[in-house]
């Protein structure tokens, strides 16, 4: 054939192209390794944000930018992972309408959110479900089978065949954007069960801790690439009864962060951070000193007991709280910021922090006190860009 040479010369360029493209990042999974995570073969540090919104917004096509906006801008500010929320059950804009039924305009903007996220380097951590009414959660789970307590959740069966079919649902999606199915993407660095777990009626922690065993493995039964957290915000429990001290408040919700996580198929510990919520009638230096106690013992008991990876995955300080400074809140995020460095530094089990919450330009009706526009964010924007870039280049191959 009188083109045979050029064609073997184009199939090899592209046999090599195929090759670069499989041993970049963009193609493989988060793992972990011990206390940390791997990319790649090198460890895996990431700072990053949550905007639980970005669904919401990829769902309208003339709100898209917002998505891309905000993902563009996180990168430039160093900031390497998303949560978000894979739910909206019921109400007047679901993606569940009811049970085993989906709205695919609102599936198509989460197909847009992962499609952008891989486009921008940006790795996703989607929560399942959420423990309060907001965008449905358990109350709208027990609503649909005719209950009446929420905490029946966690164990009457109908319901957990309800929430096993959102998983299954969710994980085996095809995005409509990539034609790459969830569970196969390695854009999302994580499953999340369920956002903030509380069980008030079993402060034993046995009701949850057998539910996240038994989702668990099944999430695991469907997507064995993916890791896996529970959604915990920290607070200690039964298994260590010396630890409950050190919960705001002696706040017990049946959550155990010790029990909880040493189960197998959980790959690494949450902590959510909100001294100001938690601790109301204390003042600034007070929640100051519980929040540098709560960050040091998580990260020394992820590393010590539970021996896996942990990321602060919910934090912040609200202006509209009384006695609010600038200056406190840029020390807030400087305790969490310097304590998950210090772990990493040492290779320990700190390995990333994500903000409460990242908003785009125009979204005034989400601001909860919280959030920060990355463009306008002033003292704090640079702290976290410096922050989050520093930590970033303990990525050593």
């Amino acid at each position: 054939m009188k083109n045979r040479g050029v064609i073997i010369q184009v199939l090899f360029l592209l046999t090599l192209i195929g090759l670069k493209h499989v041993k970049g990042e963009d193609g493989l999974f988060i793992s972990r390794k011990g206390v940390q995570f791997m990319l790649n073969g090198v460890e895996f540090y990431g700072n990053g944000f949550n905007a639980y919104w970005l669904m919401h917004e990829g769902s309208i096509p003339s709100e898209r930018q917002k998505v891309s906006n905000t993902f563009q801008q996180a990168v430039n500010y160093g900031l390497t992972i998303a949560r978000t929320w894979a739910f909206s059950d019921g109400g007047s804009q679901p993606l569940q309408s009811s049970p085993g039924v989906y709205n695919e305009q609102m599936f198509q903007g989460l197909d847009f959110v992962v499609s952008e996220a891989k486009k921008y380097g940006i790795k996703l951590i989607l929560s399942l479900v959420n423990n309060y009414k907001d965008y449905g959660g358990r109350p709208q789970y027990i609503q649909w089978a005719h209950l009446s307590n929420e905490d029946d959740f966690y164990t009457n069966p109908v319901v957990k065949g309800f929430y096993k079919n959102h998983i299954k649902t969710v994980l085996t999606r095809v995005n409509t954007f990539t034609k790459v199915a969830y569970k196969d993407d390695p854009t999302i660095m994580a499953w999340e069960l369920i956002n903030e777990p509380r069980c008030s009626s079993d402060s034993s922690g046995k009701t949850l801790q057998n539910w996240v065993a038994e989702m668990a493995s099944y999430v695991k039964s469907i997507d064995p690439n993916h890791l896996l957290e529970i959604g915990l915000e920290g607070f200690y429990g039964a298994s260590t009864p010396a630890k409950i001290p050190i919960n705001p408040n002696g706040y017990r919700y049946g959550t155990d962060f010790i029990a909880n996580n040493q189960i197998p198929g959980i790959d690494f510990a949450t902590v959510h951070s909100y001294p100001d919520q938690w601790l109301q009638n204390s003042d600034g230096n007070a929640q100051l000193t519980f929040l540098k106690q709560w960050v040091e013992k998580h990260i020394e008991d992820s590393q010590n007991i539970i021996q896996k990876p942990v990321i602060f995955a919910e934090f912040g300080k609200s202006y509209k709280v009384s006695g609010y400074s600038q200056a406190d809140r840029d020390q807030f995020y400087r305790i969490i910021y310097s304590d998950i460095y210090a772990s990493a530094s040492k290779r320990g089990s700190a390995s990333g922090g994500l903000l409460w919450q990242v908003l785009a330009e125009g979204m005034d009706s989400y601001r909860d006190g919280y959030e920060i526009v990355l463009k306008d964010g002033g003292s704090l924007g640079t702290l976290i860009s410096e922050e989050s870039h520093k930590l970033s280049k303990l990525r050593k191959p």
